[in-house]
């Protein structure tokens, strides 16, 4: 029997904080086995150039990863968002544990919101799809290339060198910062990334002992599990990374799993969107995966015949 789950997490505050979170319930689906978080720390951490400047799939990932397969840890934690679509032949995805809010917040001096943000008013965010949102809703905006922690980009409105930052409602919430958010951004309106507000715990692919397979299954969430796999199954099937200008939300309602994803050009000029539903022949996790890869197909066949691939060769935005 397994005395200690190594858990294996990214250094940063919302990174441990998500870790710890999820380490809990292990623990307690492990009948209380001792649990210690190892800190690895990633490209993505160390590195201040913009995610589309060192190529945003897996910055966050790979170190986690080699971890892992080193045997340093027994499970690591990852953003779901932050996490490469394509499977890597040493590992599996173990859980995915029920999916926080999703939506994005905006964080804004003076309680504004960002129909309220004045006319070249400085808003900050490092994500691609955020930034061609900002453009395509508030052109007149001025969008600054944001990296840093949760602290510094709040600190950078509280001091006033920016108006607005945008982040996700998930990680405020996971820091105890959501006060900080003056409106969260309707998914109709304003939709996300796919996976976000999800975290995913990998594990190498051989199976683990038997104390730590009982735990995975205790903290895995079917219905998170098959609609971020919806999502994720749009970036697998338009063969874009995780910093790509798409946006992709699914829920299950009535039975049915929807999906909606949407891209983007660089410089939100320009936006398609697909939408279509499935029903899964049951609620099992085959079954809720079939449907999910279903919808996914169809949706990116929709997209791709009304030139989504085209919209990745416009110009970017200076």
């Amino acid at each position: 029997m397994t005395e200690v789950i190594r858990v294996g997490t990214r250094g940063s505050a919302l990174a441990v904080a998500q870790t710890r979170w999820i380490a809990e319930r292990i623990a307690k689906a492990a009948g209380g086995a001792e649990i210690e978080l190892v800190e690895v720390t990633t490209h993505g951490d160390t590195s201040r150039a913009s995610l589309s400047e060192i190529g945003g799939e897996g910055v966050f990932a790979a170190a986690l990863r080699e971890s892992l397969l080193a045997g340093d840890c027994d499970v690591v934690v990852h953003s779901l968002k932050d996490l490469p679509t394509s499977e890597h032949e040493g590992l599996r995805l173990g859980a995915v544990p029920k999916r926080a809010d999703p939506r994005d917040a905006l964080c804004a001096r003076d309680g504004l919101t960002l129909a309220e943000l004045p006319e070249g008013a400085r808003v900050g965010t490092g994500s691609p799809r955020r930034i061609a949102q900002l453009r395509s809703v508030r052109p007149d905006l001025e969008v600054v290339d944001l990296r840093g922690n949760v602290d510094t980009r709040l600190g950078k409105v509280a001091s006033g060198e920016l108006d607005a930052v945008v982040l996700a409602a998930a990680g405020l919430g996971r820091l105890g910062r959501l006060e900080a958010a003056t409106e969260l951004l309707e998914l109709s309106d304003w939709p996300t990334a796919p996976g976000q507000g999800a975290l995913a715990v990998e594990v190498r692919r051989e199976r683990g002992e038997r104390v730590l397979e009982r735990a995975l299954e205790g903290v895995d969430h079917r219905s998170t599990r098959a609609t971020v796999l919806a999502e994720r199954l749009v970036l697998a099937g338009l063969e874009a990374g995780c910093s790509a200008p798409i946006a992709a939300n699914a829920f299950i309602e009535d039975e049915l799993l929807f999906l909606t994803a949407t891209v983007y050009s660089a410089d939100g000029a320009r936006k398609l969107t697909s939408s279509h539903a499935a029903t899964p022949e049951s609620r099992s996790t085959a079954d809720l995966a079939e449907a999910a890869g279903d919808v996914a197909e169809r949706v990116v066949a929709e997209l791709l015949g009304n030139g989504a691939a085209d919209l990745a060769a416009l110009e970017e935005p200076r």
